[in-house]
C-alpha cells in the first residue's frame, strides 16, 4: 500500500470522528436544578402574548418540509403562518383559539374544524404536537401530563420527555432572563419538528 493511501486510511476515521458533533450532556437534574426550573416555569407561566420568528422542518418519516414561520400568541388565540419554496411554494396560515381552528393556504380552499392538531393531520398529514408545543418552544413542561426532564451543562433543559416525544434543547439565550430556547426538536418516531428560533418579542 502506498504512503499517501496508508496514511488516509489510517487518519480518514480520526478526521470524521473529530468533525463528529460531541454528544450532548445530559444529566438528572439536582434540587438546585429542579427548583431553578420550577422557578422559570412560574416566571413564564403567565407568558401568553408573544410573536416568535424562526425556521420550521417537519417531518412524517416519508414526507416533509421546510419554511420560514412566525407565531404570534394573544392569550388562547394564535396565529401560526408558515412560508417557504420547500413546501410546494405555499403559505399556510393556522389561526384559532378555543372555538376552533382555520387553516388556510391549501390548493382546495381553507378546513375548519375544532382541533387545529387534527386539521393539520388531515391536510398534510403532519403530527404536530401544537398545545404542548405551546409550553416546549418556552422551555417548560406542558400541563398535559406527567414529564422528564434532564439538564446540560448550563443547568438549563437538555431534553425534556413527555407525552411520547423527545425534545431536545440544542441553543439557548441565556441574555434573557429567564433563558429562552432558540433551537428545539421534537420528535415521536415517525414524526420530526425542527425549530430553530430567530426572535422572540414579549408583550
Amino acid at each position: 500500500m502506498k504512503k499517501g493511501l496508508r496514511f488516509l486510511t489510517v487518519a480518514l476515521p480520526l478526521l470524521l470522528a473529530a468533525c463528529a458533533p460531541a454528544p450532548a450532556v445530559r444529566m438528572k437534574g439536582d434540587a438546585g436544578q429542579l427548583a431553578a426550573q420550577q422557578s422559570r416555569e412560574q416566571s413564564l407561566a403567565q407568558a401568553d402574548h408573544w410573536v416568535m420568528q424562526g425556521r420550521l422542518g417537519v417531518s412524517s418519516g416519508k414526507d416533509g418540509g421546510s419554511g420560514s414561520f412566525s407565531w404570534t400568541q394573544n392569550g388562547d388565540q394564535y396565529e401560526f403562518v408558515l412560508r417557504g419554496p420547500a413546501i410546494s411554494g405555499a403559505d399556510f396560515r393556522l389561526s384559532g383559539g378555543p372555538d376552533g381552528a382555520l387553516l388556510e393556504g391549501l390548493k382546495s380552499g381553507p378546513i375548519r374544524g375544532p382541533d387545529a392538531e387534527a386539521l393539520m393531520r388531515k391536510a398534510l398529514g403532519w403530527e404536530v404536537p401544537l398545545r404542548d408545543l405551546r409550553a416546549w418552544v418556552l422551555g417548560l413542561r406542558a400541563d398535559s401530563g406527567p414529564a422528564d426532564v434532564s439538564f446540560g451543562d448550563n443547568k438549563l433543559p437538555s431534553l425534556l420527555l413527555q407525552d411520547g416525544w423527545a425534545v431536545e434543547y440544542r441553543e439557548w439565550d441565556t441574555s434573557r432572563q429567564p433563558a429562552l430556547p432558540t433551537k428545539v426538536y421534537a420528535s415521536k418516531s415517525p414524526y420530526k419538528v425542527k425549530l430553530s428560533i430567530e426572535s422572540w418579542q414579549f408583550q
